[in-house]
């Protein structure tokens, strides 16, 4: 006699199970590993440091990253609310963070519910709007994850998202996501 769960292959159910019990465990798992690492590592400040010269409209800045010494970014007005014109922007630096955050949250969530990555791409578009702020951030991401369902997938980039120590840090800010699965 076969057991009835409520679920079957043929009525669609059967994934969303999947999906949910994916999305269980990469929270857990997140929760844990959040609070082991608390207990084990110490915590990390990066700096870096910004040199301003003259007003907003018509002066302009250097951004240093100090901890990595990985360089020197001019920034300006223009390159904020205009065109970059080779110059980096508060907003840019904020996609920068959260596209790596992202990628790494979900690449962590994904290997610690059994199905590691073997490639993620995340896009941050991060809307500045003068006069108003961030108005908005949207993560784009691709994977290609053996052993997955694009269903699970995407349940797993949700998790991320919600959970990543930057999504966290902009948390007033509307936070959409888009999956690509390979």
């Amino acid at each position: 006699m076969a057991h009835n769960r409520g679920y079957s292959p043929s009525n669609g159910t059967f994934p969303n199970l999947i999906a949910s019990k994916i999305s269980q465990k990469l929270a857990l798992n997140s929760k844990l590993i959040i609070h082991c690492l608390g207990e084990f590592n110490m915590a990390t400040t990066r700096i870096a440091h910004t040199v301003w010269e003259g007003e907003l409209l018509k002066g302009s800045g250097v951004i240093s990253f100090d901890s990595s010494g990985i360089g020197q970014y001019p920034v300006s007005w223009p390159s904020r609310a205009e065109q970059a014109n080779g110059k980096t922007s508060p907003e840019e630096l904020i996609a920068a963070a959260h596209s790596s955050c992202f990628c790494m949250a979900l690449s962590h969530g994904l290997a610690g519910a059994g199905t590691p990555p073997t490639r993620l791409e995340a896009k941050a578009e991060v809307t500045f709007q003068p006069g108003e702020g961030i108005t908005g951030i949207h993560l784009t991401v691709q994977g290609e994850v053996p052993g997955l369902d694009e269903q699970g997938f995407a349940a797993a980039a949700e998790e991320a998202k919600k959970n990543c120590p930057v999504s966290q840090a902009l948390a007033g800010t509307t936070i959409t996501l888009s999956v690509e699965f390979a």
